[in-house]
């Protein structure tokens, strides 16, 4: 029987900072470096198989994604989002943590390396309902999240941009923080998550997500 009931990631309150960047989306390329996220899973003595970077402006939020260490390619289907492999990505513009069922500040997102197009090898990004959420944020109108995908030699690279539009209550002004969860889901090499694990319900209660602090 384990020693620790709970995984020492979980005893913490995280507030991870997001900075500005000045340039639109596609910002010239990914992110570089100065835009990297902390790997929490350090805490939990797990190894980081991939790497996120973030950024924001007033035109909306932006991620890249660097995952490492794999032989396969990564399976991937627009008809099958929440079994692909890719960046699952959870927001609340309001940062609360005193709910446990979503509402319609939070936003559930995925992007995709492949899985699109006639023969699914295109890129997908798209929005998804959270489960037990007591109202959906608004819908994302088609086209509207943006995605780029590179092959490398042992994984793949996301390039992702979520305009303000397709974030309700999106106001960095007034609300610079954001509640924030990200797994990224591979078959091969095992799934990542900012912090903890499926034993907790990351995909629906935001009361266990961080904080992403938008800093200006």
């Amino acid at each position: 029987m384990p020693n620790e009931l709970l995984a020492p990631s979980f005893l913490f309150r995280f507030a991870l900072p997001c900075l500005r960047i000045e340039t639109p989306w596609p910002h010239g390329g990914p992110l570089d470096q100065r835009y990297s996220l902390p790997a929490l899973q350090s805490l939990d003595d797990a190894p980081a198989r991939s790497e996120i970077r973030a950024a924001w402006n007033d035109s909306g939020l932006s991620f890249s994604v660097l995952v490492a260490g794999k032989k396969q390619a990564p399976w991937c289907r627009e008809n099958r989002l929440e079994e692909s492999d890719g960046f699952h990505l959870w927001l609340d513009t309001r940062d609360t943590h005193n709910i446990h069922r979503a509402g319609r500040f939070c936003h559930r997102f995925v992007f995709l390396p492949t899985g699109g197009g006639p023969r699914l090898d295109d890129p997908v990004a798209d929005q998804m309902l959270i489960n037990r959420a007591r109202e959906n944020a608004q819908p994302v109108r088609p086209g509207a999240l943006r995605v780029v995908s590179k092959k490398l030699p042992a994984g793949y690279s996301l390039d992702c941009h979520l305009p303000a539009g397709a974030l309700t209550g999106w106001d960095p002004a007034e609300h610079p923080r954001l509640g924030f969860m990200y797994l990224i889901a591979d078959r091969e090499i095992g799934e990542q998550s900012l912090a903890y694990g499926r034993e907790f319900p990351l995909a629906e209660d935001p009361s266990v997500w961080c904080t992403l602090e938008l800093v200006r």
